[in-house]
């Protein structure tokens, strides 16, 4: 009897075979696109308060600027936006997105949301892939949105982006996978 793990018995770091070695799916702002560009510094910590080393999957997809998803059937669909985005982390546990900031999108309710991005995780030791969604802190939209009313109010702040000092354009965020700080994930 082995005591070894094998692939069938753990998750990873199995994702730059094929499914990360496209870096270009880091950049969502091609030039040309109606909107303001943002970089997005994606962080994963895993439940020590570690960053995951190079084996965590990051996927994007969001709206355009004017909140409107690129979808086939979408007539008025920004040509040049594809809204989604995959990266891997690097050793020090972060990849980065060139993007643009998302517009308000509806609800289904027939309210519109706050500006946010949707966002998948895929890790080692993840069996099931997480759900989350990015904010962005100081939106007066945030206030509004439905979605994040569903978050208790002690838990939104792990939900948001935070601007970089000196560098509005720059945004970041962490996904603490457990412990006190948790991001807040989705059951989807």
């Amino acid at each position: 009897m082995s005591h070894t793990p094998t692939a069938s018995q753990t998750v990873g770091p199995f994702f730059n075979f094929g499914l990360t070695c496209n870096t270009d799916l880091g950049n969502l702002a091609h030039p040309g696109l109606t909107g303001h560009r943002i970089r997005l510094v994606i962080r994963v910590i895993d439940g020590d308060g570690m960053p995951t080393p190079g084996d965590s999957m990051i996927e994007l997809w969001q709206a355009d600027s004017a909140g409107r998803y690129p979808h086939p059937l979408d007539s008025a669909e920004s040509g040049e936006f594809h809204g989604f985005g995959r990266l891997e982390t690097d050793r020090s546990g972060c990849c980065i997105f060139e993007t643009i900031k998302p517009g308000r999108t509806p609800a289904p309710d027939g309210s519109l949301q706050a500006p946010h991005i949707n966002v998948v995780i895929f890790a080692r030791g993840i069996l099931k892939h997480l759900h989350t969604r990015i904010y962005f802190e100081g939106d007066p939209a945030n206030s509004d949105d439905p979605i994040l009313a569903l978050v208790p109010a002690g838990r939104r702040a792990t939900l948001c982006a935070r601007p970089t000092a000196g560098d509005p354009d720059t945004w970041s965020f962490n996904i603490v996978l457990q412990g006190p700080e948790e991001t807040a994930f989705f059951d989807v």
